[in-house]
């Protein structure tokens, strides 16, 4: 899926929230235009920063939206695609994005249950646990980070912004 992070990089996996951490989250939680991608100040940077050491990024993000109906897979597509290309004009990618596209209490993947992550390590079992990291703005994102045993920041409580988090990540 996303390949081993480099020889000498200090985290197997970063996972990131979506909405709230990397881009802007629209009022009612959801993002659901391409043209409304906004990225938040200093994100772009970050994850390029992530990305020069090697370590893979992978989003976790609940997207309950489309288990309602009000955002459909066509329209997730378009998000995700125009946040490719605003990380892209700042040199940052994304490696790989888990989704949970289901309604409260349907699945084991929705965070704050920890199956995206778990489905992510699965896939990749060069990760450890131990290794990753996880940075979101919500409790329910760090959550499931550290039972598994992950570094988690939550914005606004550990850190301020995802740059910050990167900037203790990389020790920088």
């Amino acid at each position: 899926m996303i390949g081993p992070a480099g020889a000498l990089a200090a985290y197997d996996i970063v996972f990131l929230d979506r909405d709230g951490t990397i881009n802007v989250r629209e009022e009612g939680g959801y993002v659901a235009a391409a043209e409304s991608v906004v990225l938040l100040p200093g994100a772009g940077e970050a994850i390029a920063r992530l990305n020069a050491a090697g370590i893979p990024v992978v989003v976790v993000t609940n997207q309950r939206g489309l288990a309602t109906g009000r955002v459909t897979w066509e329209q997730f597509a378009a998000v995700s695609a125009a946040l490719d290309v605003a990380l892209a004009a700042h040199g940052a990618h994304l490696d790989h994005t888990a989704v949970c596209p289901h309604d409260h209490d349907s699945c084991n993947c929705r965070k704050p249950l920890d199956g995206l992550f778990r489905q992510v390590l699965a896939a990749e079992p060069w990760a450890q646990p131990e290794r990753c990291a996880l940075v979101g703005d919500m409790p329910t994102d760090t959550a499931p980070a550290r039972g598994l045993g992950m570094r988690a920041f939550q914005l606004g409580v550990d850190v301020p912004d995802l740059a910050g988090a990167v900037e203790i990540l990389l020790g920088a």
